[in-house]
């Protein structure tokens, strides 16, 4: 039967509802992110990000943060893994970063501005664990050759070479040696070509579409050079070729100029046989050029190895595994969240805090099996009434399984467990924490971690 415009367009309508009501873009909602850098080791995927410092009117940028996943859907914030302090030499712009495994060792690459030129040079970390910590492995920058040396990437090809690029406007690499903290040789200026990198119109200075941001990937044996391009607002662009030196033949767009945001910057990887492409826009309230969020969906290919072109979307809504409730989950585990923040301290590291009254996470794919029975969390807050937690299943306002009130502790450094019996909850279901509390000022209440047990 064939439907009415009116109707047509109420099939629409509910259809984009729906796809936003399972939106996982930005996935981090609890800070500013941006610049994201996946790495897959040992089963897990992690994600470094540069940190956009709130109500920011430049690149104020001060620190990395790291977020894992198992499922791409939940994602645990583990806090700052340093910043541009962890430089002597460095006195500011913690920017865009890569973290690489090697040898059991890993190695973060930095772009941070240098006390002796008061501009960007770019150091290199070195952690015995991808959660840190990170130290200086050379006390000086491993690369000084430009006013353009940030956004570096780092690939080690199948052969054992690694290859350092970066750059803006120019686009640079070199070999590393196999201890990643030394260079083979000098630093090679890749050719700005239109064949390379397509053409911009009207500047002579910027003759191609490649502005900064380089990250290079390879797929078969195939190499990708993925880029931010110009002009400003970025899209994202990429070109190929047949080694990690190129020569670069020119691919086209991968991602229009979009997103509220007049950067963006790539990051790719594959993780148990997807692959996933990483960027930032600026959607979450109070987001744009300076205040970023990292976003990730999945990237597909076309015959010929060439990537298929993509938009914005809203994300991934099937999580690759489930998550267990039956142990210790950290409260910032999330799959959505409103009016939260993340934060840490020294007394128990990172958790959450909301912020107004209604404020809530989800939590997806949470496999209960065949049901539970006390649900257990530390909390704390310095209101002495009206606090409580509400434990939704599968919506904001769906069925109640638990409403533990929240002692009062006074700080984030003072904690308290609560428990709270709840009705058998056997199957798969997304779990809401909603947070109560009416015409509370400021901070609503802290939350730590949660499980459930039979």
């Amino acid at each position: 039967m064939k439907k009415s415009p009116k109707a047509y367009m109420l099939t629409i309508l509910v259809a984009f509802a729906l796809q936003f009501c399972f939106a996982q873009n930005p996935m981090v909602q609890t800070n500013y992110t941006a610049d994201p850098a996946p790495m897959v080791y040992n089963g897990k995927m992690y994600l470094y990000t540069s940190h956009d410092e709130d109500n920011s009117t430049w690149f104020v940028m001060n620190n990395w943060k790291l977020y894992t996943t198992e499922d791409m859907v939940n994602w645990t914030d583990h806090g700052a893994v340093g910043g541009y302090k962890l430089f002597d030499w460095a006195i500011g712009d913690a920017w865009a970063i890569q973290v690489v495994q090697r040898n059991g060792k890993f190695y973060l690459y930095a772009p941070v501005k240098s006390k002796d030129k008061s501009r960007s040079a770019i150091g290199v970390a070195v952690a015995d664990s991808p959660y840190g910590p990170f130290y200086d492995a050379l006390n000086k920058p491993l690369v000084s050759v430009s006013d353009g040396d940030i956004d570096p990437t780092v690939f080690i090809d199948d052969d054992g070479q690694a290859y350092l690029y970066w750059g803006n406007p120019d686009c640079y690499y070199a070999k590393l040696n196999e201890n990643m903290i030394s260079i083979n040789g000098d630093a090679v200026h890749v050719p700005m070509v239109e064949t390379s990198f397509g053409k911009r119109d009207g500047n002579v200075r910027r003759p191609t579409r490649y502005e900064e941001g380089p990250w290079l990937y390879k797929r078969n044996s195939l190499y990708y050079l993925i880029w931010a391009g110009g002009p400003i607002p970025e899209h994202i662009g990429y070109s190929t070729g047949k080694s990690a030196t190129g020569p670069w033949q020119y691919a086209g767009t991968l991602m229009p100029k979009e997103g509220k945001s007049f950067t963006n910057h790539p990051g790719i990887a594959d993780y148990k046989g997807k692959t996933y492409f990483f960027y930032h826009n600026g959607a979450l309230p109070g987001g744009g050029g300076f205040n970023r969020s990292v976003c990730v969906q999945e990237a597909s290919f076309n015959n010929d190895g060439t990537l298929k072109q993509m938009k914005m979307e809203p994300g991934i809504a099937k999580g690759l595994q489930y998550l267990n409730p039956y142990q210790k989950v950290e409260a910032e585990t999330i799959a959505w969240s409103e009016n939260v923040k993340a934060t840490q301290n020294k007394e128990v590291g990172v958790f959450i805090t909301a912020m107004a009254n209604g404020a809530y996470t989800k939590v997806k794919d949470v496999d209960f099996r065949d049901g539970a029975s006390l649900f257990t969390a530390r909390v704390g807050t310095t209101h002495n009434t009206g606090i409580t937690m509400e434990i939704h299943l599968d919506s904001i306002d769906g069925k109640l399984l638990a409403n533990p009130k929240i002692p009062l502790t006074g700080g984030d450094d003072r904690w308290a467990l609560v428990s709270a019996s709840v009705p058998k909850i056997p199957g798969v279901h997304d779990l809401y924490f909603v947070f109560r509390g009416e015409n509370k000022p400021g901070v609503i209440l802290y939350f730590d971690y949660w499980s459930f047990s039979k």
